[in-house]
């Protein structure tokens, strides 16, 4: 993992994440930090327990939590271009190349990148896991 001073592919210094890919410092628009982002997925995780749970009760929803966090998250990335735990935190992923829309390719890609953990762990100078990097998208901060 780089820190925020290791310098990019061009020889220069990074000051803050996500300047060299034109991103602000701080405020709405730069890049969100791991913890905000841990938080956000545990807030979909819960929730997503809770949607399944629905369906098994009176029993546990064991691994059908999974399921519906997998179909929340694709759906929600893909056309609204955040899930409810980003949504509560203030974060949306957006396309890296400034596209409005990640659409259902990239969502899919992104989602099931994360299942293997590896993946949503290991980040870059600009705070960009690599399920990220390979579906081209960052997650930002909307306020």
């Amino acid at each position: 993992m780089l820190s925020p001073g290791d310098d990019s592919n061009d020889g220069t210094q990074q000051r803050w994440r996500g300047e060299r890919h034109g991103f602000p410092e701080k405020g709405p628009g730069s890049i969100a930090s791991i913890g905000r982002r841990t938080f956000a997925i545990l807030v979909d995780f819960l929730l997503a327990a809770g949607v399944a749970g629905l369906f098994t009760m009176p029993d546990l929803p064991k691994n059908w939590s999974l399921l519906a966090w997998f179909v929340i998250t694709v759906v929600a990335v893909a056309f609204f271009g955040f899930t409810p735990g980003h949504a509560l935190l203030g974060l949306r992923v957006a396309r890296i190349d400034g596209k409005t829309f990640v659409h259902l390719p990239r969502a899919l890609l992104r989602t099931v990148l994360i299942f293997p953990l590896i993946p949503a762990l290991v980040w870059d100078a600009d705070g960009r896991c690599l399920h990220d990097k390979a579906a081209g998208t960052v997650v930002i901060k909307v306020r």
